[in-house]
C-alpha cells in the first residue's frame, strides 16, 4: 500500500469518526465545537499555557552507551526534532501544534516522511478532524485523510487519502480503547457551554445599554406592535445610547421581566466557570490569570505540582509516541528520544544556581558541565573545566571509622618509638628485665630479660604490634573507640 493509495481495504471496523464526536449542544443551550470553545477565554488561556511550555522544552535523541547516554546529534532524527520537521515550520511551532490539537481534539496527527531507505526526512502535521482511524479485515491500523474542496487534486473523486500506520504518528490522549483519544472539548461540553453562555449572556447585557429587558405595556389594544418596537430598538438599545431619556406616549408604561445580573450570580458563575475550565486542563488558576486564592506562598508549589502533574504527563506521552513510531526496531535498543524538563527551571535564576552548587559540591557536576547548560564557553581543560571535585569531608560508608584507626595507629606507632626507646635505654644501662608489649603468646619482647643489656626481640615486637592492631580494629568495629 502506497504512501498516498486510494484503494481502501477492505473492512470496516471504524474505531473513530471525529466529526459527530465533536459537534452537539450543550445543556445551556448553545453550540459547542472546537472553534467556539477556544473563543472561551479560559479554553484559549489554558491551551496555550501548555502548547507553550512543551514546545519550548528541549527535545534530543540520545545514544545508550552501557549505563550513560549521551546526546546524538549524528542521527538524523536529532536536526529534525531538534531543529525544523519541515522546511516550513521551527520545532517549536510543530511541537506547539501538536499540543494545541491533542487538547482540543484529543489526538493528535503527523505525516511521516520517508526515503527508499526507510528513514525519518520529515514531518508535517495533519488536521485531526479530518482523520478516521479503522482497522482493516487483517487487523491492521490504517488512517484516512479527507481533503476539503480547496485541498483535493484533479481527477480525485473521493477526496481521500489512506495512509497506513508506518506513515503516520499519531498521538492519542485519554481514550477508551488506547488507539485513540477523547477530546477534552466533547467530555466538557456543558461546562465550557456554561461558560460561552455567560459570556453571551454578559455581551448581550451590555448590548442592551446595560438594561435588563422587559415589556412596553398599553391598557388598549394596538395595532402597530412592531413600529413601537422597531422605534424603541432604535432609540435606546445599545450601549452607545445607554442613561438616555426615554419618552413614553399614548399611556405606554416599562415594566422590567428578566431577572437582574446581581440576581442571576452572573460574576459567581463567571468566576466558576473559569476553575472549572482550568480544572478540565489541570491548569493551576494562576496561570491563566485567576489570583484570587493564590499567595506568595502557594504560587510556587502550585507552578511544581504544573510541572509534576500536568506537564510530564504530556511530555511521556510524546516521548513514547516519537519513540515507537520515528525509531526503527534496530536502533530501538540504542537510541531514545526525551525532553529536557528541566529546561522549564531557566527562568529561576536562584533555583538554577542552587542546583548548579549541590552538583558540583558532590562531585557529579564538573564546570564545564555547568557552562554547557547556561550556553557559555567551556573553560580548558588545564584550568580545571573537567575535573570533578567533592567535600574534602566526606567519605565513603566503609570508611566511616577510618579516623579512628588513623589516631589508633598513630598511638602504635607512639608505643614503638617508646619500646625502641626503652630498648636503646636498656643496653646503655643495667635495667631489669621487664616487657613493654605483651606478646601473649609467652614469647618475651626483651631477650635476656636477666642480662645487663639485654637484646631487642623484632618478632616478638612485630607480634605484639599485630595483635594490638587487631584488638584495636576489633574495638573499632564494636564501637568501643570514641
Amino acid at each position: 500500500m502506497g504512501i498516498f493509495s486510494r484503494k481502501k481495504p477492505k473492512i470496516d471496523n471504524a474505531l473513530t469518526t471525529t466529526k459527530p464526536f465533536f459537534m452537539g449542544g450543550a445543556s445551556a443551550g448553545v453550540f459547542v465545537n472546537e472553534d467556539t470553545a477556544m473563543r472561551t477565554s479560559a479554553v484559549y488561556a489554558c491551551v496555550r499555557v501548555i502548547s507553550e511550555a512543551v514546545a519550548s522544552l528541549p527535545l534530543n535523541v540520545y545514544l545508550r552507551d552501557g549505563d550513560a547516554r549521551m546526546l546524538a546529534p549524528e542521527h538524523l532524527l536529532y536536526p529534525i526534532l531538534h531543529n525544523e520537521p519541515n522546511p516550513e515550520m521551527t520545532s517549536f511551532v510543530f511541537r506547539e501544534t501538536l499540543m494545541n490539537h491533542l487538547l482540543i481534539y484529543g489526538n493528535a496527527y503527523a505525516q511521516i516522511v520517508r526515503d527508499n531507505s526507510w528513514r525519518v526526512k520529515g514531518l508535517y502535521p495533519l488536521l485531526p478532524d479530518r482523520i478516521d482511524v479503522r482497522r482493516s479485515e487483517s487487523g491492521e491500523i490504517y488512517y484516512t485523510y479527507w481533503r476539503n474542496e480547496d485541498d483535493k487534486r484533479k481527477g480525485d473523486e473521493t477526496g481521500s487519502v489512506v495512509l497506513p500506520k508506518e506513515h503516520v504518528l499519531h498521538i492519542p490522549a485519554l481514550g477508551f480503547n488506547g488507539l485513540v483519544g477523547y477530546s477534552p472539548i466533547a467530555m466538557a461540553r456543558n461546562a465550557i457551554g456554561l461558560a460561552v453562555a455567560t459570556e453571551d449572556y454578559g455581551a448581550g447585557f451590555f448590548a442592551n445599554s446595560a438594561n435588563p429587558s422587559g415589556i412596553l405595556e398599553h391598557a388598549k389594544n394596538l395595532n402597530n406592535h412592531e413600529t413601537i418596537k422597531r422605534t424603541w430598538d432604535s432609540l435606546y438599545r445599545g450601549s452607545s445610547k445607554a442613561h438616555g431619556i426615554a419618552v413614553l406616549e399614548e399611556g405606554l408604561t416599562f415594566k422590567t421581566v428578566s431577572i437582574p445580573p446581581d440576581q442571576a450570580q452572573f460574576l459567581e458563575t463567571r468566576k466558576f466557570q473559569l476553575n472549572e475550565i482550568a480544572r478540565i486542563f489541570r491548569v493551576p488558576p494562576h496561570m491563566i490569570a485567576d489570583l484570587e486564592k493564590s499567595s506568595f506562598n502557594n504560587i510556587e508549589q502550585m507552578s511544581l505540582e504544573f510541572l509534576l502533574y500536568t506537564l510530564d504527563p504530556w511530555v511521556s506521552r510524546l516521548e513514547a509516541s516519537f519513540y515507537q513510531s520515528l525509531l526503527s526496531p534496530s536502533e530501538k535498543p540504542e537510541y531514545f528520544i526525551k525532553f529536557n524538563i528541566d529546561g522549564l527551571l531557566r527562568g529561576n535564576y536562584e533555583a538554577r544556581m542552587k542546583g548548579y552548587a549541590v552538583g558540583r559540591q558532590n562531585g557529579w557536576l564538573s564546570a564545564n558541565d555547568i557552562r554547557k547548560l547556561e550556553n557559555m564557553n567551556a573553560l580548558p581543560a588545564e584550568r580545571g573545566g573537567d575535573k570533578y571535585l567533592i567535600n574534602g569531608n566526606m567519605t565513603e560508608l566503609e570508611d566511616a571509622g577510618l579516623f579512628a584507626k588513623v589516631r589508633m595507629a598513630n598511638a602504635i606507632l607512639n608505643e614503638y618509638n617508646s619500646l625502641q626507646n626503652v630498648g636503646k635505654n636498656s643496653k646503655a644501662g643495667s635495667g631489669g628485665g621487664s616487657s613493654v608489649i605483651d606478646s601473649s603468646d609467652g614469647a618475651s619482647v626483651v631477650d635476656n630479660p636477666s642480662s645487663d643489656a639485654p637484646d631487642i626481640n623484632p618478632n616478638a615486637i612485630m607480634t605484639a604490634l599485630a595483635r594490638k592492631v587487631m584488638n584495636s580494629f576489633d574495638s573499632i568495629t564494636r564501637g568501643d573507640v570514641t
